[in-house]
């Protein structure tokens, strides 16, 4: 008789776990002034849960490089406070990735946006074929 399927996979446990932490770690634990308004959007863990991408997205576009520095920088902090508690055999290696989705989001808004508004106004110049 074959088992049903739980909700979420143990990987994706992990990765939720991850995410809630290292949101909490960023905002009490790590000192540096360079990492500033950070946010986790997701976690990706290899099957071996042996390196972990973490997405994340900053408030300022302007420090997005100086903040990408700080967290290779603090990585190795990061992941020993990480090791203290999860529950797993070996601490991933974190790597930072700058999530540009909301980015591209928020520019396809502006260009729907756009193009409802050149639709919606009214035309102000007679069309051809109409007699004043």
């Amino acid at each position: 008789m074959a088992r049903a399927k739980k909700g979420f996979s143990r990987a994706d446990r992990i990765s939720e776990q991850i995410q809630r932490e290292l949101a909490e770690l960023l905002r009490k634990g790590l000192k540096d002034p360079r990492a500033g308004w950070i946010t986790i959007t997701s976690v990706e863990v290899t099957r071996d849960y042996s390196h972990a991408k973490i997405y994340y997205t900053v408030m300022d576009d302007k420090t997005r490089e100086v903040t990408q520095e700080a967290l290779e920088h603090a990585a190795g902090y990061l992941r020993s406070e990480l090791g203290r508690v999860l529950q797993i055999f070996t601490t991933p290696q974190l790597h930072f990735v700058y999530d540009e989705s909301i980015e591209r989001g928020m520019h396809m808004t502006r260009l729907i946006n756009q193009v409802s508004e050149e639709y919606a106004e009214p035309k102000t110049e007679p069309e051809e074929g109409d007699e004043a």
